[in-house]
């Protein structure tokens, strides 16, 4: 099996562009319709990698690490109304509710509310309009050139999309950020919404069925259909997993994941 090296990755990563794996016999068949395996920039499998297609709730894998980048975790977050009654996942939050960065954060990361992205998004930005620019501003210095946001959430829009190749840039890249790495590694939380105890579960059962597993998110929509983004370390070695429109995204992140591995195991 070819792979190739990206030079970006000297420098975290900032960009999985231009880039072809020649698979061998051994690597596994997906059901994805758009995948993408890397370890430090290094690109170990691919299936239509640069193809446009929604990402559904991983949106919230950048809504998050903004919001953690350009606030102070503990700072208090007022609700307003922009941020009520969002169709899709949610925490029920109501006008004037009040709850930490860091409450929010694990709302969108783990339970994937929609209301707990775009009250994130308001309180840095006034308004979700405006975050998608930081949003996109963000992309591009990761060189996601195939990704636009028009949410904080991932609900469907026509400019809403990215790619697995952009998507495994900005999951390597945030999974550097300490205070998010230990969000998306949480299987489950207690949180305070105006002073009262929220229990949360995370949705990404790779956390408990897969040996290294450390995040990332989940995501679904009919329009985008199921998608993941997963993170597992063994020995010092990060692997990041994105599939976009994946019936069976479990089995799937499972065996890339094994077989990346097996090729860390074979350099060895």
């Amino acid at each position: 099996m070819k792979r190739i090296v990206l030079s970006a990755a000297a420098i975290v990563i900032t960009s999985l562009a231009v880039t072809f794996a020649v698979l061998g016999s051994s690597a596994p068949s997906v059901s994805a319709k758009s995948a993408i395996l890397v370890s430090d920039g290094e690109v170990l499998y691919e299936k239509n990698a640069d193809e446009r297609l929604p990402m559904a709730s991983t949106t919230k894998i950048m809504t998050c690490l903004i919001a953690l980048e350009r606030c102070d975790p503990d700072e208090t977050v007022v609700v307003t109304k922009a941020s009520c009654g969002i169709e899709g996942t949610s925490l029920y939050l109501r006008d004037g509710d009040t709850a930490t960065v860091r409450d929010l954060v694990y709302a969108a990361m783990l339970r994937s509310a929609n209301d707990a992205a775009s009250a994130l998004a308001v309180h840095v930005s006034w308004t979700e309009e405006e975050f998608c620019r930081l949003m996109n501003d963000k992309a591009k210095s990761l060189g996601m050139t195939s990704t636009h946001f028009d949410n904080p959430h991932g609900l469907p829009s026509e400019d809403h999309y990215t790619t697995a190749r952009d998507f495994a840039a900005l999951a390597l890249y945030a999974m550097n950020n300490e205070e998010f790495r230990a969000v998306v590694s949480t299987t489950s939380c207690s949180i305070k919404i105006s002073g009262k105890s929220r229990a949360l579960i995370n949705h990404n059962r790779m956390l408990k069925s897969y040996e290294g597993a450390d995040g990332v998110k989940t995501g679904y929509t009919k329009t985008a259909g199921r998608c993941l983004v997963s993170s597992a370390e063994r020995g010092g070695v990060r692997l990041i997993c994105v599939t976009l429109s994946d019936p069976d995204d479990w089995r799937d992140h499972t065996a890339l994941l094994d077989y990346g591995f097996s090729i860390i195991a074979g350099k060895e």
